[in-house]
């Protein structure tokens, strides 16, 4: 499994965890939604389950559920700031086709 955290995003998801008030890391998914057919489901993971595969990258855990990893190899997770906007934002080599409102996204 390769999947690649920024330093940026992994900052971000220390900070958000501490002011939840702990937490495993962030929890990363993907499900069925949206006109293009996926969308990315970002959550605090309370705690890991024998079927979630752990990425840990400058001090930031992620944590992703078995059905989701196909969906994820090679995925770069970033944290970005645009104007008064902050987001986390996802690279995926995966991805074939986006919708205009960028909510959802299409594999092969």
């Amino acid at each position: 499994m390769k999947i690649q955290v920024t330093e940026r995003a992994a900052k971000h998801i220390r900070q958000s965890l501490a002011r939840h008030g702990g937490g495993v890391g962030l929890r990363l998914g993907v499900r069925t939604s949206g006109c293009s057919g996926f969308m990315y489901t970002v959550d605090y993971a309370e705690s890991v389950s024998e079927d979630d595969t752990l990425v840990e990258q400058h001090g930031a855990t992620v944590v992703i559920d078995r059905k989701s990893l196909p969906f994820l190899e090679g995925l770069e997770v970033d944290f970005v700031r645009e104007g008064l906007n902050e987001r986390f934002s996802f690279h995926n080599p995966n991805v074939t086709a986006e919708c205009g409102c960028g909510e959802s996204f299409a594999f092969q």
